[in-house]
């Protein structure tokens, strides 16, 4: 009865956990990567904004654009060692304000700090913009034609 009992709390207490999405990873898709400044990474939000001087530092750490379902994150990792395979679906979950990525290959999970956040459907509507704008020609405004023609 008792071994019953037990196994009844740990049933109820394991499906709340996955009800509130404890440890649950999302899937998501690296669809860019650079190579960019660390010192949003090591010096923090509130001394980034803060407007103080920022100190140069040759470190170089990798930033990726992370498309979701519904929200895509620019997320920065804090060492240049932190790879991430571009055109892959990874699992990733939020801890303590960071993104914790778990790809197949790895043992270990990585964390990355979260630089920006945005819904999937703003940004597909600014990628729509800038392929049209690629795939315009070049117009020259009739303003610039008549100064050309008037010189």
């Amino acid at each position: 009865m008792k071994y019953t009992l037990w196994l009844i709390v740990f049933f109820c207490s394991s499906q709340l956990a996955q009800a509130q999405g404890l440890g649950v990873y999302q899937h998501g898709t690296v669809v860019r990567m650079r190579m960019g400044d660390c010192a949003f990474v090591h010096h923090g939000f509130m001394v980034s904004m803060s407007g103080a001087p920022a100190q140069t530092s040759a470190e170089v750490c990798p930033e990726y654009t992370l498309v979701s379902d519904k929200v895509v994150f620019v997320i920065v990792g804090r060492s240049s060692n932190q790879l991430v395979p571009l055109a892959d679906v990874i699992d990733f979950r939020f801890h303590k304000n960071e993104l914790v990525v778990r790809i197949d290959d790895e043992k270990q999970e990585s964390k990355f700090t979260i630089r920006e956040m945005m819904l999937r459907t703003e940004w597909d509507r600014i990628q729509k913009r800038l392929d049209e704008q690629r795939n315009t020609p070049d117009r020259v405004p009739d303003s610039m034609l008549a100064m050309r023609t008037s010189q």
